[in-house]
């Protein structure tokens, strides 16, 4: 059933809040067309088509000044109270009011009826202590948590069955959809949370689409913040998708999609990104939880006892598999990122299953593990997240069979 953010205003009041959401895009429409430096950066990363074409996306520009927006709403009618309601303005201590957006690229964020929310983006001139997103707040119009960008101006191409990209923010949806505007067949459709991580509730919505059914591709930013997302959305889709379905985009480092449509021949590097060179999305978390230790513990691949606590931190990946032959898989790639024997890998899996048997016999089986946050949770030898000084094994000293216990 849809919620009020979702349906036609059942009253007045939300009419009037729809109403104005809508008279502020067309506000924010009409400014771009005179925002000479937004048509440079647009035209520096390739979005410039969406200057000339307003439909679906809309995008548009908040000029700079305190009250532009709020005084444009108040003549044509609206009052302070549904200008704040609406998350359009402030209001100050004072009691008077001011406009949430200021000097930055908007995009409208829609429901099926149309505008309900906006996220802003700072001008490209802006100082280094802008905030880079500004999001309108949650109002009865707009619950953040339950939306995503780009899903309901794409509804010809999740109609006709397109896979499910998901990326970081609205920059990231535009570049996806010029990559496949001219491409000559099925493409993918992206979608981005709107200033929030991934939630339970948008997961369900992405994976009831119909291209669902072809697969999700998670294509978050390659840093330490897209890595937490791509092990977010492991765990939210995982739970209502197989994971043959589930893929990760092979981003390079500090890149996304819109970066890569910047560059020479940026469309068909998007479209690589999301096609040919994705992965299984798992071997991405196993990689991605990996990488964290050893960014915050540089020491530890460089000895016996290092290299097994790692293991050990991974093997419940191995559990997380739909099949042995994936599992065998996660198996083989932790035996290639730690370099412990595949003897250990199993003597700890084994040690994993027996574990589960163990909880669940005794009733203390509610689910799986949580993931360990450090190698100390799950080898003695880093407790309180503390490594060892590294050291090497005699030459010829074999890796043991089992991670040893202190």
């Amino acid at each position: 059933m849809m919620t009020a953010a979702h349906q036609p205003a059942a009253d007045p009041h939300l009419g009037r809040l729809r109403a104005a959401t809508g008279a502020a895009a067309d506000f924010y429409r009409t400014h771009l067309a005179h925002a000479d430096t937004l048509h440079t950066y647009l035209h520096h990363r390739r979005l410039q088509a969406l200057v000339n074409r307003s439909e679906p996306w809309q995008i548009g520009y908040a000029p700079p000044g305190w009250q532009h927006l709020t005084q444009h709403l108040r003549a044509a009618g609206f009052t302070d109270d549904e200008l704040v309601d609406a998350g359009l303005s402030h209001r100050h201590h004072t009691g008077r009011i001011y406009d949430v957006f200021r000097d930055r690229l908007m995009f409208p964020i829609r429901d099926q009826h149309g505008p309900v929310a906006f996220t802003g983006r700072a001008a490209p001139h802006a100082g280094p202590d802008e905030p880079k997103y500004v999001n309108t707040p949650a109002t009865r119009l707009y619950d953040k948590s339950g939306m995503l960008f780009g899903l309901a101006e794409q509804q010809d191409r999740i109609a006709q069955g397109w896979p499910i990209a998901l990326v970081e923010g609205p920059t990231d949806v535009l570049a996806c959809w010029l990559s496949y505007a001219r491409s000559g067949g099925p493409g993918v459709v992206a979608l981005a949370p709107c200033g929030t991580a991934l939630t339970d509730a948008q997961a369900a919505i992405v994976c009831e689409l119909p291209g669902a059914q072809l697969g999700i591709t998670a294509a978050f930013d390659a840093d330490n913040a897209g890595r937490a997302a791509i092990t977010k959305a492991w765990h939210l889709l995982h739970a209502r998708h197989p994971s043959r379905l589930l893929r990760a985009a092979t981003l390079p480092s500090g890149a996304d999609p819109a970066a890569l449509l910047a560059r020479p021949n940026g469309r068909a590097q998007v479209r690589a990104a999301l096609g040919a060179q994705t992965r299984p999305l798992l071997e991405a978390v196993v990689d991605h939880r990996l990488t964290g230790w050893v960014t915050r513990w540089p020491q530890l691949l460089q000895d016996i006892d290092g290299r097994c606590a790692a293991a050990r931190g991974l093997i419940d990946l191995m559990f997380q598999a739909d099949d042995s032959e994936e599992a065998a898989r996660v198996a083989r790639q932790i035996v290639r990122r730690t370099g412990v024997h595949p003897e250990v890998i199993a003597q700890l899996a084994l040690e994993r299953a027996e574990a589960t048997l163990e909880s669940a016999d005794a009733g203390g089986l509610t689910g799986s593990r949580p993931a360990p946050s450090h190698p100390g949770q799950a080898f003695p030898a880093f407790q309180a997240g503390r490594a060892p000084a590294p050291r090497s094994p005699p030459t010829g000293t074999r890796v043991p069979r089992a991670a040893p216990h202190r």
